[in-house]
């Protein structure tokens, strides 16, 4: 699961580098840095989860 979701969320920021996707806070190119820090919570996340089950 943890990598399809990194899968995901670099094509989105591959996408964000390409053309700005224009939701809130990722209107510029260079936000894409915003994209890495939720890739990095969301697999954090899911790695803490798929532990404790």
């Amino acid at each position: 699961m943890s990598k399809l979701l990194a899968l995901v969320i670099v094509g989105i920021m591959v996408i964000q580098l390409i053309k700005p996707l224009g939701w809130p806070g990722l209107k510029r190119r260079s936000d894409f840095w915003k994209l890495a820090l939720l890739a990095m919570a969301a697999i954090s996340i899911t790695a803490v989860l798929g532990h404790w089950t």
